[in-house]
């Protein structure tokens, strides 16, 4: 095992609450490219002739919805994408008895699949729609379901519409200029001022306010794992510049 990955395995086997904060380098070894790598959102379907920023905004969702639930549908979902090495680990963190709660910025829901309970998902997930207008709830398969965005009259080929009442069903994610849920907030906020370890990975903390979130924490030892420098290595406890599958595999739970 290698000496940095010794030292968490301490951390952790000596800790009494612990949280672990991740953000888009958490699921990119399960194939979901981060938003902002080469190899994501900013690089993809450039025809669009937008950013991803107003793509998936609530003003373009609201004047665009169509061109807004291709866009979505074609590159923020992957059905085929399964738990990595990571999400395995801190959920076998939680079986091995410790009491580890999970705030993610991921929509992907692969916290959950792993197994891990205690996910505070910020920005919430693909796996979850509503309608607009009654509230009926509906899962990742029938908003993709052609059959289910068909209605005549409506001009689009892409938007889900609602069984029940016949409204636009939308995403349980936060789009741009949309703020975070209350609850979602004060859950996550809650147990990071709580922990006594906070371990941050896969996430350059340059996204707001998500990132501030680290401000809360006052426990005993901040780790990183990242590949990249971020704006907080300075105050961590231990840093680690290696993939995050790596090394909770290595940690062996």
């Amino acid at each position: 095992m290698n000496k940095d990955t010794e030292k968490l395995k301490e951390l952790i086997d000596g800790a009494r609450r612990i949280v672990f904060f991740g953000g888009a380098g958490v699921s990119t070894e399960s194939g979901i490219p981060d938003f902002r790598s080469e190899k994501g959102l900013y690089e993809a379907k450039q025809e669009y002739g937008r950013s991803p920023e107003e793509m998936i905004s609530h003003s373009f969702f609201a004047r665009e919805p169509d061109v807004f639930f291709r866009y979505y549908k074609e590159n923020l979902i992957y059905q085929d994408a399964r738990p990595n090495a990571a999400h395995i680990g801190l959920a076998g963190i939680g079986c091995a008895g410790k009491d580890i709660k999970i705030v993610t910025q991921n929509i992907d829901g692969l916290h959950q699949l792993a197994g891990s309970e205690a996910v505070y998902e910020l920005h919430g997930s693909v796996l979850r729609n509503y309608c607009l207008k009654c509230g009926r709830r509906y899962d990742l398969d029938y908003i993709l379901d052609p059959a289910n965005c068909a209605k005549e009259g409506s001009g689009t080929a892409w938007v889900p519409w609602c069984v029940a009442c016949g409204g636009m069903v939308r995403p349980d994610v936060v789009l741009y200029e949309e703020g975070l849920d209350g609850g979602t907030v004060t859950a996550a906020t809650d147990a990071i001022v709580r922990a006594d370890l906070l371990i941050v990975g896969g996430t350059s903390l340059v996204v707001y306010p998500a990132a501030g979130f680290l401000n809360y924490f006052h426990g005993e030892s901040l780790v990183l794992i990242n590949m990249s420098e971020t704006s907080v290595d300075s105050r961590a406890d231990l840093v680690i510049r290696r993939p995050i599958g790596e090394v909770f595999s290595e940690l062996g739970y």
